[in-house]
């Protein structure tokens, strides 16, 4: 072999060498390159954000979340995090991990799970907003849900949901009422009078503040079905307007006096009506001990409504202590929408006296979302339905407001429990106002 084809044969070689070490060099640069962009996005920005925050709030930076929008519910994908999860920055294998405040779920991509629910390997889970998984009760809105000590979905597990109402208030005793409501967390629904509106602008601000319902009960207590539809609406629209003027909003629901009522007065006053499913009889008895054994041995099935008074000082007195009887039993206490919307309730202009899973599934309750055919979209329930009452054929079985002849309560009388027996009858005596 001459030197000519020695020295070409050692130059082909040395570039195939160069070569396979340029490859080498190319290949170990892009891994390079790809380790510090991970570095980078899961480890140093997270520090550097929890350096560069305030360090003793704990405050969790949102870059870029991702948020379904489809459900309201659904946790969010967070790519950062504060300094109270610093701790989650060390930790890039994918899967469930777990530290002194609990376990917590890292996708692949270094985000992690936030503020809702997500299923992980066909089971549903939640995470608090600091990306913790949740055991016990979870509150979403009007809706609870329970999870497993695994921090698995449990759908079997229901909490039962009881409305609590007072009529023809406010009165004297009402903000000691409102006391215990905000102490326990509950939210109850107040019919009130606009007669009595006035004199306790304060009280009603602070129904509001504490997430009560405000209700209508009319102006001065008069049967519906005694009066022209214009004297109806006057009366609503005079107690909406002193409702306004003393905590901005006018009554998102209505009671009709004695529980008369019928379609067209639903269909005038343009307002969800609601009777209930228990009576107290509070305004009659005038004794705690008595309301209290009424409720706490009555029927309590979940999505029942309670009718009470916040005008006599005797039914304040036990709905002091059956409010947090209840809650220790397992009731949630809410307001009378908030039991419709919990319940997939559409309220419509009728009348609704209980929420009980038997009349949804049966159909019976107008605007249950469960059952189309009982929607009614036009606003214009028939007052022929069965699941619910218009007021004009209750029995002394199933209504009462006081009157020997009607069986009606809603607790007609003045506050030193004196019956208004004949009250909206021809005699023409005027109702109580609850003063």
């Amino acid at each position: 072999m001459n030197k000519r084809a020695l020295r070409e044969r050692i130059r082909r070689k040395r570039r195939r060498r160069m070569i396979r070490k340029l490859t080498r060099l190319s290949v170990y640069a892009v891994a390079a390159i790809l380790l510090v962009v991970f570095l980078v996005r899961g480890v140093i920005f997270p520090i550097i954000n929890s350096i560069g925050g305030d360090a003793s709030s704990g405050d969790r930076v949102e870059v870029q979340a991702e948020t379904p929008a489809a459900d309201p519910n659904a946790a969010v994908r967070q790519p950062l995090r504060g300094q109270g999860d610093i701790a989650k920055t060390t930790q890039l294998t994918p899967g469930w991990h777990e530290d002194e405040n609990g376990r917590w779920y890292q996708n692949a991509d270094g985000t992690y799970y936030s503020s809702g629910f997500q299923e992980i390997d066909g089971v549903l889970y939640s995470f608090d907003e600091n990306g913790y998984m949740q055991t016990g009760w979870v509150s979403k809105g009007v809706k609870d849900f329970y999870f497993n000590e695994d921090g698995s979905y449990n759908p079997d597990k229901v909490k039962p949901r009881i409305a609590l109402t007072f009529d023809d208030g406010p009165g004297q005793y009402t903000d000691k009422l409102l006391d215990c409501v905000e102490q326990y967390n509950a939210h109850v629904t107040f019919f009130m009078l606009g007669s009595n509106v006035s004199e306790y602008k304060d009280t009603v601000k602070r129904m509001v503040d504490l997430g009560c319902e405000i209700g209508s009960h009319s102006w001065d207590h008069p049967d519906l079905q005694t009066i022209s539809l214009e004297e109806v609406a006057k009366q609503f629209s005079d107690t909406d307007n002193a409702l306004i003027d003393a905590c901005g909003q006018a009554a998102t629901a209505a009671r009709a006096p004695y529980g008369s009522g019928n379609q067209d007065i639903y269909n005038t006053v343009q307002k969800p009506f609601f009777m209930w499913s228990m009576d107290t009889l509070d305004w009659k008895v005038l004794n705690a001990d008595t309301d209290y054994e009424t409720v706490m041995n009555g029927d309590l099935t979940d999505g029942s409504i309670i009718l009470m008074h916040d005008i006599h000082e005797p039914s304040v007195e036990a709905a002091i202590r059956i409010i947090p009887a209840l809650i220790e039993k397992g009731y949630k206490l809410v307001t009378v929408s908030e039991l419709a919307e919990a319940k997939d309730v559409e309220l419509q202009y009728a009348s609704y006296s209980n929420f009980w899973d038997s009349q949804l599934s049966a159909g019976a309750i107008p605007g249950y979302k469960g059952n189309t055919e009982t929607e009614d979209t036009s606003g214009d329930a028939s007052s022929e339905g069965e699941g619910f009452s218009d007021g004009s054929e209750g029995t002394e079985e199933s209504l009462s407001d006081g009157t020997e002849e009607t069986g009606f309560s809603d607790g007609s009388q003045d506050e030193s429990g004196d019956s208004q027996e004949e009250c909206g009858t021809d005699s023409g005596e005027e109702c109580s106002t609850g003063e």
